[in-house]
């Protein structure tokens, strides 16, 4: 039985999977009241609980303390339901690097009851329009600065209506700022159910057609009061940095649900690359670090020229699975814990992981308190330790995708199924083997190769093309593209470079292919189907 709802705009509750489709949920101690607004937990009850004057996020050069933070969302919920019109329920996208305004902008939406989607900010018109169609969206909230491939989307759309600019530095001189200025500091905060949806994730998936994860208000707490709480034992003397865009649930997770749960401090970074992560480390004295594992190794070459990390008290391996001599590397130099762990965005965050007094190099560690796990095959039988075959876990969250019909796919007999090829030790630990489908994991991020393939083929010089995923020590993967080029094209360093720039012009940039090569032709089934394993494999390539 759901909670009672507040959303006025029913769209999402109305778009749930049937709930014979949904996962079993073992809610088991994470019991929460009928009535629950997660930005309210986060900001207005953590002030009544003494948490006022602690810095809560650090960004463009100046700290905001809890209280801060509260009335500053509490201005902009002001702005939303009054000068905008947001009703609960309706869908707001937010589009942003990693910065407070962004942070300050969620948590506002998600008080006056509406549903947020947030979006990366490298996405393109055309890719944006995908989500806003798909969730309905009739208002945006966007940092001024990249504001323009919101606006072409608009232009596009037939229920984006209104695309509203804020200002992403420390300046707080863009309209929705400015409106937001005078109003109170206190607001009322809609009572949403625990069971209304706060967050739609969306995750492209291996076809490039976006799936949107709903998760509801009770779950932006779970995640934090069983990994947060269990493994990463924060405190309110922590200080999380990190590099996933706040646009994944992992990184709203890490950056903003995380600290803001337990009294500790976010730093955030715009660019978070491995030289900008040291020196906010280093300036901070961060305490909880969440990045890739290539970028730890750059953190230790930047120790060896001298780099102070000693304030880090545990390292989260975040994007891709942790290599052994990474791990190895990093604890030996460090004297300090890093953590490999395995979530996915219809979990909303990590459900399996490494802990402080219980963690090995090349495992992914055991399921967090309240969640289950096992290997299965395609009969959903369980196969014995040491047998490679499916991720199955549940847990107090699980998949729930809005409207479409891959829900089928996700769960099965009460399992969320991730799509992972995973074995189990004699031990109990899980050990990840490769990804079950086709999508190309990069340096953390999650790229479907058929979109790449779309935006190649939109190039005229392109008669046909296969991109799959190759090895690649630095990012774990890069996308790699085999390109059949129309008659008389010729194939060489100036071809390569404009087709990797019309890809960066079409979709988001890091999308785009490191490594292309030029063929006669592409090894095909009977029916003209690619063979893209034989392209894996080297062979069957002219």
């Amino acid at each position: 039985m759901l909670s009672p709802s507040a959303h006025i705009d029913t769209f999402t509750r109305d778009n749930l999977p049937p709930r014979e489709e949904w996962p079993e949920f073992l809610m088991g101690d994470f019991q929460y009241p009928d009535h629950l607004n997660a930005a309210v937990e986060l900001t207005d009850r953590m002030v009544e609980k003494g948490f006022g004057d602690h810095t809560a996020l650090i960004g463009n050069g100046r700290r905001r303390t809890y209280k801060e933070l509260t009335d500053w969302s509490n201005r902009l919920a002001h702005a939303l339901a009054e000068e905008y019109g947001v009703k609960p329920g309706n869908r707001v996208l937010i589009r942003s690097a990693n910065n407070p305004a962004m942070i300050a902008c969620w948590l506002a939406a998600t008080k006056v009851g509406a549903v947020v989607v947030n979006t990366m900010p490298m996405l393109r018109a055309g890719e944006l329009k995908k989500i806003v169609d798909k969730a309905e969206i009739s208002i945006a909230l966007c940092d001024t600065r990249i504001i323009d491939e919101l606006v072409a989307c608009a232009k596009d759309s037939d229920f984006l209506k209104q695309v509203i600019g804020f200002d992403g530095t420390a300046n707080h001189d863009a309209e929705l700022d400015r409106i937001a200025l005078d109003k109170p500091v206190k607001f009322d905060a809609v009572k949403t159910g625990r069971d209304d949806v706060a967050l739609l994730g969306f995750t492209s998936g291996t076809t490039g057609v976006p799936k949107a994860t709903m998760h509801f208000h009770r779950d932006l707490l779970i995640i934090a009061d069983a990994y947060a709480k269990e493994v990463l034992q924060v405190t309110p003397e922590d200080v999380f940095v990190g590099s996933p865009p706040i646009a994944f649930t992992f990184g709203l997770g890490g950056l903003a649900i995380f600290p803001l749960r337990f009294g500790a401090a976010a730093a955030l970074l715009e660019s978070a690359t491995p030289p900008n992560m040291v020196k906010i480390i280093e300036t901070y004295k961060a305490t909880i670090s969440f990045t890739a594992p290539t970028a730890y190794r750059a953190m230790l070459a930047a120790m060896d020229a001298g780099a102070d990390l000693s304030s880090l008290r545990i390292a989260v391996s975040a994007g891709e699975t942790l290599p052994a001599p990474v791990y190895e590397l990093w604890e030996a130099k460090t004297g300090k814990p890093i953590l490999d762990g395995i979530g996915a965005t219809e979990m909303l965050h990590i459900f399996i992981s490494n802990r402080l007094d219980d963690r090995a190099p090349g495992s992914t560690g055991r399921p967090l308190t309240g969640y289950q796990a096992k290997i299965v095959d395609d009969e959903m039988n369980e196969v014995p330790r040491g047998t490679i075959g499916k991720l199955a876990v549940r847990g107090p969250v699980g998949c729930r995708y809005m409207a479409d019909a891959r829900q089928r796919e996700y769960v099965k007999a009460g399992w969320n199924i991730t799509g992972d090829a995973f074995y189990q030790d004699e031990d109990g630990r899980f050990h990840f083997a490769a990804r079950a489908d086709d999508m190309i994991v990069s340096a953390g991020y999650n790229i479907a190769g058929p979109e790449v393939e779309a935006a190649l083929l939109a190039h005229d010089d392109v008669a046909e093309c296969a991109v799959i995923g190759v090895p690649d020590e630095d990012r774990g993967q890069i996308v790699a593209a085999y390109v059949v080029l129309a008659k008389g094209k010729n194939g060489d360093e100036v071809m390569t470079v404009a087709l990797q720039n019309h890809v960066k012009a079409t979709i988001a940039p890091y999308k785009y292919p490191r490594s292309i090569r030029f063929v006669d032709s592409l090894p095909k089934t009977e029916t003209g189907k690619i063979q893209r394993f034989q392209l894996r494999n080297g062979s069957r390539v002219q």
